[in-house]
């Protein structure tokens, strides 16, 4: 039996931002307060995440620009990892720089491979104001950067540079959600 809730049950479904809408290339504000509403903003972020099929997702992501982040993800050794960080800040990254497929909820179907640290360390909040770090190794690192870039106001496809940069430009360019 489980006990608790499940993250993003009482939360509801937004649209996602898609490459192109200017709420992603903003830095995120800082949230001041721990209420209701950051609680509300996490459950919803969980609920669209789930919905997209998205291992995380940044506030950004569905229009609100303040530093919250959730995530649902396994590290190399499938151990799930589930929770959210409000006003991270990315402290540590090292170990090996591995370049592996990324993909993006707000670039629908596509990836390329995006270099990335093996291991992170993100210290934050939790969304009642206590104190949290998080520490991820292999893919969940790659979660973790993925989407600190975001509320910093970018995305994976600002770390690709030659034939990868340029592929995924002609990619962007015919997807059919492109503005």
């Amino acid at each position: 039996m489980r006990h608790g809730t499940i993250p993003g049950a009482r939360g509801r479904v937004r649209p996602l931002s898609l490459l192109g809408d200017s709420a992603l290339r903003e830095p995120c504000r800082e949230v001041t307060g721990f209420g209701p509403e950051v609680a509300a903003l996490v459950e919803d972020l969980f609920a669209t995440m789930y919905a997209a099929q998205g291992v995380g997702l940044a506030a950004n992501q569905v229009g609100v620009p303040l530093r919250v982040f959730v995530y649902d993800c396994p590290d190399d050794d499938d151990v799930r990892h589930l929770g959210h960080v409000v006003n991270p800040r990315l402290v540590e990254t090292d170990g090996v720089v591995i370049r592996g497929p990324e993909g993006c909820l707000s670039l629908p179907g596509l990836e390329a491979g995006t270099e990335r640290y093996d291991h992170a360390v993100i210290e934050g909040h939790t969304m009642t104001g206590e104190p949290v770090t998080v520490h991820g190794t292999g893919f969940f690192a790659r979660c973790l950067q993925h989407e600190y870039d975001h509320l910093e106001g970018r995305v994976y496809a600002d770390h690709l540079t030659g034939w990868r940069k340029r592929r995924l430009a002609r990619q962007i360019e015919r997807a059919s959600w492109h503005r």
